[in-house]
């Protein structure tokens, strides 16, 4: 595979203010490992292969077990996953494949049970982020595992 146009080179601005917003998140209300599995499962449902790479090897680096990083597709049917991740896991679904009439009123009440207003918001700008990201690295072929060492993602041990 081979990448269409390097968008950071491209519109360097615009990636500075977009990596800017990515940055206040890590501070965001929402605890990095619930942070970790939305970016994972985002990425898989967009079809992302760069950011799921970088996500995996980000929740490895911060501590996440390999057994939940593979059950994630399967978060359902999986004992692994707390109420507040299932939860967070839910709402990261219907934020990236938007239903015809929006999101349903079950789903919001279930994520209100388990996240504060502000951890709320802050999840959706999580999501917001990690689904933006997935477009310009799916629309542009960025390749996975293109970017390990600028973003330090070569200590997971991976390859």
């Amino acid at each position: 595979m081979t990448q269409r146009i390097n968008y950071i080179q491209q519109s360097p601005d615009l990636f500075k203010k977009f990596l800017e917003l990515r940055n206040l998140l890590k501070d965001s209300a929402i605890e990095e490992s619930i942070r970790d599995l939305v970016s994972i499962r985002a990425s898989e449902l967009n079809g992302c292969g760069f950011c799921l790479d970088m996500h995996v090897k980000e929740a490895r680096i911060h501590g996440e077990r390999e057994l939940r990083l593979h059950h994630l597709a399967t978060w359902r049917e999986s004992t692994r996953f707390a109420p507040r991740e299932r939860a967070a896991l839910a709402w990261t679904e219907v934020l990236t494949k938007l239903p015809e009439h929006g999101v349903p009123d079950d789903i919001y009440e279930r994520v209100r049970t388990q996240f504060a207003e502000k951890e709320l918001s802050d999840l959706t700008f999580e999501i917001m982020a990690i689904n933006g990201w997935n477009r310009t690295n799916v629309a542009f072929k960025t390749v996975p595992g293109s970017a390990d060492k600028a973003f330090g993602l070569d200590k997971a041990n991976l390859a």
